[in-house]
């Protein structure tokens, strides 16, 4: 049986009315979401989310409001090192009977059911983050010996890119 599937035939049938929504199950149980490549953020392997929706019904479908939460890891985009966290994501949408897969504005609500693993995965998916630091102020590494930044210095200079050397011509020196 689906975890994800609700059923919501009561609450159909008297517009108006709300009903709470809350469990755990594993997001991404067989691994259809994984990292896209080495370092990504993706939700990590066989977590589970934790839902917390109210389901609204509505003269022609139901609203569904509320949070979810679900762990994820990537790889610090400057140093390379292990990020991880909790994504927390607000979700606001509404279910349809005539709402189809291709439709962006509702989900599908069928047999007077309603399916929440697209609204999860669409919810998570979109908010993974792009471009992960380990922290703001994350200093990298050296372009040149590859040393982390964070934890060692270096006297590695930066290479001067020739095509830009003529402009050295014109810096003013740094006056005291």
């Amino acid at each position: 049986m689906n975890p994800f599937v609700v059923p919501v035939a009561k609450l159909l049938r008297a517009p108006g009315s709300s009903t709470s929504v809350r469990f755990d199950a594993v997001f991404d149980p067989v691994g259809a979401y994984a990292a896209p490549a080495p370092g990504a953020s993706e939700v990590v392997p066989l977590a589970t989310v934790e839902l917390d929706l109210v389901l609204t019904s509505f003269l022609g479908g139901l609203d569904a409001h509320g949070t979810l939460r679900v762990p994820w890891r990537a790889s610090c985009r400057r140093c390379a090192v292990d990020v991880a966290g909790i994504l927390e994501v607000k979700v606001d949408e509404q279910f349809r009977p005539e709402a189809g897969p291709d439709d962006e504005d509702a989900y599908p609500l069928v047999n007077e059911e309603v399916d929440l693993t697209d609204l999860v995965r669409d919810a998570v998916v979109l908010e993974l983050p792009l471009a992960p630091l380990c922290r703001v102020d994350c200093a990298g590494l050296c372009a040149t010996c590859g040393a982390d930044r964070n934890v060692t210095s270096c006297d590695c200079l930066a290479e001067v890119d020739p095509r830009w050397a003529t402009l050295d011509a014109l810096r003013v020196p740094d006056q005291a």
